[in-house]
């Protein structure tokens, strides 16, 4: 069974309603009447009232109004929740079965990293069973101009931001072709954010490239990264970029498993 699909066998039906009825809270606006309610998830209208009545008692929904005019939205309740999951979720629990399924797929080394001082720190990796090894260390900060994990989170941070951290840290040339011009990296930053990875072609290590892809949170922002990592050799530039939608499609799965958005 795949993960987070449920089995009709073992489906409650009328919890099922009650998220499908929190769902529809969450479009954005004033709340809405149980009538709209009801015609959103389907069914009678005294069956959402009643799920709704038993939401507010538990401080999920919350309503205002009288009669047909009451409108509902949701409750405080759930950021409580919310907090409580948040701090329950590990990113490298979530990431790593995801990357190992990235290193089976691609035959490639792979890592996850958080953001720390617009750096990305190491912290989970998956490596290809006889595949070479990279000195890529748990806890190893890379730096943001020019490596995979760094320029995508960097480029995640909005062109604003980007220019406080490479005035903060620099450009230092790594390899002959490290981007070392702020102008040049910031269009390659936009390049990042329209098509959702970034590429480190030989810019931090000659001989080696590496394709990231940034995580998102619950509000849409950084939580990490995913990249993987191997030898160019005569590798063509459109398998790179292929390897990239990969990593793109994968960074995009851990970001809907924590909850999070794009």
């Amino acid at each position: 069974m795949v993960a987070n699909e449920l089995d009709k066998r073992y489906e409650v039906r009328s919890v099922s309603r009650a998220v499908e009825i929190l769902e529809c809270l969450t479009e954005p606006g004033d709340g809405l009447t149980v009538t709209e309610i009801a015609r959103r998830v389907g069914g009678a209208k005294s069956a959402a009232f009643s799920t709704l009545q038993t939401l507010a008692a538990h401080g999920f929904v919350a309503s205002q109004g009288e009669g047909a005019l009451r409108r509902y939205r949701l409750g405080l309740a759930l950021a409580r929740l919310g907090e409580h999951a948040i701090t329950q979720v590990s990113l490298r629990d979530v990431a790593m079965p995801v990357l190992q399924e990235l290193t089976a797929e691609t035959g490639l080394s792979s890592r996850v990293a958080v953001p720390e001082d617009g750096f990305a720190v190491i912290v989970g990796r998956a490596d290809p069973p006889g595949a070479v090894r990279f000195d890529l260390h748990m806890g190893h900060r890379e730096p943001p101009h020019c490596t995979g994990l760094g320029k995508a989170m960097l480029a995640s941070l909005g062109e604003e931001r980007a220019r406080e951290i490479i005035e903060a840290n620099g450009l230092p040339a790594r390899t002959p072709r490290t981007i070392v011009d702020p102008a040049a990296l910031l269009a390659d930053l936009a390049e990042v954010r329209r098509r959702g990875y970034s590429v480190d072609d030989e810019e931090d290590a000659e001989g080696i490239f590496c394709v990231g892809a940034v995580i998102n949170d619950h509000r849409g922002e950084c939580a990490g990264a995913i990249s993987v990592t191997g030898l160019k050799l005569d590798l063509p530039v459109w398998r790179i970029h292929q390897i990239g939608e990969t990593v793109r499609g994968h960074a995009t799965r851990i970001t809907r498993l924590l909850g999070g958005r794009r």
